[in-house]
This record gives structure tokens, sequence and C-alpha cells, in this order.
């Protein structure tokens, strides 16, 4: 399939800043509309041969995709493709209004297929809502809670799930929360969540950053297990990520020594990064450790085929890293005077510079409407395919870390 645009993801919260799921479109070409009926209909075929695996079951977990719809694609034979309950395909209102589109859409709901009414009249609608769409997107403006609560006090009544945009601070997220909504997201996946905490490491963290100290110094296993024993609760994860993560070990792993021989210093770094980000209490937000591991396996399996396996983990640590920061509370300055990294590492978190710096900074690109995205690919020799097809792959392969 020859493509030359790229995806774009925004991801859905839950009231709880849990990722339901993601929308997924076609950068917007400056000067140009991409929702042609060609457009979308190459978006949901591609999608659909990326989000399954060989024996045909979803990649993403429990995640939910919407995928932008005009009536002529209703019938598209790649929407059976996809799951169904998987599925929402979002529509504008005034569509409906043709018996054909209204016949469709019944057909696809019936099917399963979730449906989002776009600009939708509510209090014209009204009572019907439910017959027509599982999801009813509303225009939130926190300048008058009071008259939305009211319209949106209705709904909550009803099956139909609402989902607010734009919400582009966590204030309006809160009160979208408090409405009883599910909110579509601007950029809340990239902004810290005000905390009331003190800033700075807890002890597991500054105990984790120790560890991965002394692995980039290839401290010898007895000296890292001698610091793993000082927290119960690290030693526990070690040996159950060991244990679940199919080493092929033949029987349980019982022992901490065992264990970090088993894994090795570069998996055993790439684990502790994970954890690091796991471990925070400041500016923790689910959305924003999904955004970061999503980043990281991005960059590294973009750099894949130039810099090859083991050179590409270090850019998975550096797309970890970039969002340390705000996961963590504190200035980079602060996270880097605290580890010690290698100083590609460190040129592609400041600067987005030195060998691993343009995949970092193009996996960051992708997760926004960025005319950068097609300039870094073609500055890194990679094709719209390549980066679409590592984007859906880094997001299936994020499901299963959380999991």
């Amino acid at each position: 399939m020859h493509q030359t645009n790229y995806l774009v993801r925004e991801p859905l919260l839950d009231p709880r800043q849990r990722v339901v799921g993601y929308e997924l479109s076609w950068q917007q070409q400056s000067g140009g509309a991409t929702s042609t009926l060609d457009a979308l209909e190459s978006l949901v075929g591609f999608v659909a041969g990326q989000v399954l695996d060989d024996d045909g079951d979803w990649r993403l977990r429990d995640k939910i995709l919407f995928l932008e719809a005009v009536p002529a694609m209703l019938s598209t034979d790649a929407l059976h493709e996809l799951p169904p309950e998987h599925t929402v395909l979002s529509i504008r209102a005034a569509e409906l209004a043709n018996p054909d589109t209204m016949g469709a859409v019944q057909g696809l709901r019936a099917g399963g297929v979730g449906v989002l009414l776009r600009e939708a009249d509510l209090t014209r609608i009204g009572t019907r809502l439910p017959t027509m769409a599982s999801y009813v997107e509303v225009r939130f403006s926190g300048a008058d809670v009071g008259a939305q609560a009211r319209t949106y006090a209705a709904l909550k009544q009803s099956t139909v799930g609402m989902i607010a945009r734009p919400v582009s601070n966590w204030a309006d997220f809160d009160a979208c929360a408090a409405l009883g909504l599910n909110a579509f997201v601007g950029k809340l996946h990239l902004t810290p969540r005000p905390s009331t905490d003190s800033k700075g490491l807890n002890p597991a963290q500054t105990i984790i950053m120790q560890l991965m100290q002394m692995v980039r110094q290839n401290a010898d296993i007895a000296q890292l297990e001698a610091v793993l024993k000082r927290d119960a609760t690290l030693s526990y994860k070690l040996l159950r990520f060991i244990n679940s993560a199919g080493f092929g070990a033949g029987r349980e792993v019982q022992s901490l020594r065992q264990a970090l021989t088993l894994l090795g210093y570069t998996p055993l770094y790439r684990w502790l990064t994970l954890l690091l980000a796991t471990a925070s209490t400041s500016g923790y937000s689910p959305v924003l450790l999904e955004t970061a591991v999503v980043r990281g396996r991005l960059a590294e399996l973009l750099g894949q085929s130039a810099l090859g396996k083991s050179e590409a983990e270090n850019v998975f640590v550096a797309g970890m890293f970039s969002l340390l920061d705000r996961l963590l509370g504190i200035p980079m300055a602060e996270v880097l005077a605290n580890i010690q990294l290698s100083e590609e590492v460190v040129a592609a978190l400041l600067s987005r510079s030195g060998k691993y710096g343009p995949y970092l900074a193009l996996a960051e690109a992708c997760e926004l409407n960025s005319d950068l995205v097609a300039s870094l690919a073609a500055s890194l020799k990679l094709t719209p395919l390549e980066v679409n097809q590592a984007h859906l792959s880094a997001l299936a392969w994020a499901q299963n870390v959380a999991a």
C-alpha cells in the first residue's frame, strides 16, 4: 500500500486519566483536507491490517479506536476486519438525515460497531439520541458549566457516552469529569498534572537510579543483587517480570542473582527505565506514562534498521527519559544530574541532536499534527509506511507493557 501521509493519534481519557482509546487520523496537510473518501478508506484499511496479530487477535488490549467516517465508506470491506467492539466511527449528525445513511449506521450498530455523532444539536435530537449513536461529541466550554451540566444530566441517564472537546488543561478536565463526561483531550498527554506533592526523587526512584548507574558501569551481579535486596518491592517486581516475560527458564526463577544473570545488562537497564517512570508520585498521570512508553518504543523501532537492535535500545531509553522531567516533576537538568547517561543519549535529550536525537524528534512529532514529521522522516530515509507501521506497533507494544 503506497502511503504519502502520516498517522496522528489523539488519546481519549476517562475521568481517572486512563487512556481508553485513540482517535486515529491522517495528518492534516497544510492547505488540503484529508477527510476525502479515499483517504478515510485507506486509513481504515491500513489500521485493520496492523492492529490484528497473525491469529487475528486484537493487539491493543482494551483500547477502542475512533475513526472518522463519511456515508460513502460505511460499506467498505476493511470495516469488517476491525473487531466491532473496539471500533467507533465518528460521523456528522447532519449526514443521518439521509435515510440510506441512517440505515447503514443502524446496520453497523446492530453488528456491534460504535458510532460517535459530531455536531449534533442535542436539544433537537433529545430522546432519539440513543437510537442513533453510542457516543456524542459535546463542545466543552469552561464558560457556562451550569447550563452544560443541565444538558448533560439527561444524557447521563442514557446509554450514550459523552466525549468532550476541546479539553486543553487539567482544570477543564476536572470540570468534565465532574459533569460525567469522557474527555477527548488536546495536549493533556504531554502536560504534567499539577501536584501538591513535594518535588524530587522518592526513595524507590533513588534506588532505581542507583541501579541504573551501576548497570551503566557494568557492576558485577553480586553488587546489583545487594542493592536490590534493600527494596523488597523492587525484588518482587523483578522476579515477577522474569517469570512472566517468557525467558525460557523452564522453571520458576526464585533467586535475584539468577534473575539478573538471565536478564542481562541491556534488558535490565531498559526494564529499570520503565520502572523509574512508574515509580513517580508527583506528576503521575497514566496518560503521560503511556505516552512515554509509546514514544520510547516508537523511537527505538524507527532507529532499528539504521542503528541495529542493540543501539536502538539506547534510543528507547532516550524516548522514555524525554518525559521523565514531567513524570518526576523535576527539571531535566536535575534528572541528568542524578544519573549518568551516555553522551549520545544526553545530546538527544537536551537538543534532539547526535545519533539518536532525530529519531526521538520524529517520535515526538508523531504525537502532534506536525508538518515536521515528513521532513524528519525524509532526512532519516524512512517512508511514510515505515513510520506508520512503527507507530501502530509501538502502540500495541505499550499495551502489553502496561499489562
